[in-house]
């Protein structure tokens, strides 16, 4: 009953600035992440209400050695999560529970390796978690339940604020868009928001 979110969201998309223009042109649409250590599983990511964080993501990503963004950009979105497998719910994370669960025996009854969570203390490649929500996806669709159109978490992330400090630098709430219906419309956000 609660699953279904209520309302719309700001989400926030770091990218390149060509990107961002034919997205907004109506030229492009932003494509799904495959990637095997994407924290919420496959799906379009956005920033939960945080253009800034957007913007310093797609700076730090032009700075690697083949960058795939020149000149970093946020677009924005407005999100209906709809029927949304929101991690800040404590009953979702029972649902988490038993993907891992899943996944565990997938791999214990083939010759594959369960994938690990990797980096330093943020864990920044997280190829468990991925494989873990894929497996909890996979199972819903192979039974023919009502699917998961969002993912929504919070991740700690970065140094400590201060000593001993239950906060960090850059934590924050994340989406993952599975159904690009839940995308109703793009934007661009003001400068002295994105900032």
């Amino acid at each position: 009953m609660y699953t279904a979110r209520t309302g719309l969201v700001l989400g926030f998309h770091g990218t390149d600035e060509e990107v961002v223009r034919a997205v907004l042109n109506g030229e492009a649409e932003l494509k799904p992440n495959n990637n095997t250590y994407d924290w919420l599983g496959n799906g379009i990511y956005f920033w939960d209400n945080s253009p800034s964080r957007a913007l310093e993501w797609a700076v730090e990503l032009s700075k690697q050695r083949k960058p795939n963004i020149k000149n970093p950009a946020v677009v924005g979105a407005i999100l209906d999560l709809g029927y949304c497998l929101d991690l800040l719910d404590y009953k979702n994370l029972h649902l988490v529970k038993q993907g891992y669960k899943l996944l565990e025996s997938t791999v214990a009854s083939s010759t594959a390796v369960l994938p690990q969570n990797r980096g330093t203390d943020d864990l920044l490649l997280r190829e468990l978690d991925c494989a873990v929500i894929e497996s909890l996806h996979n199972a819903i669709a192979e039974s023919n339940e009502k699917q998961f159109d969002s993912v929504r978490g919070v991740f700690w992330e970065g140094t400590h604020l201060y000593p001993n400090a239950g906060f960090r630098e850059k934590d924050h709430i994340q989406i993952c868009v599975r159904n690009i219906d839940c995308i109703k419309g793009y934007f661009l956000p003001l400068k002295r928001i994105v900032s």
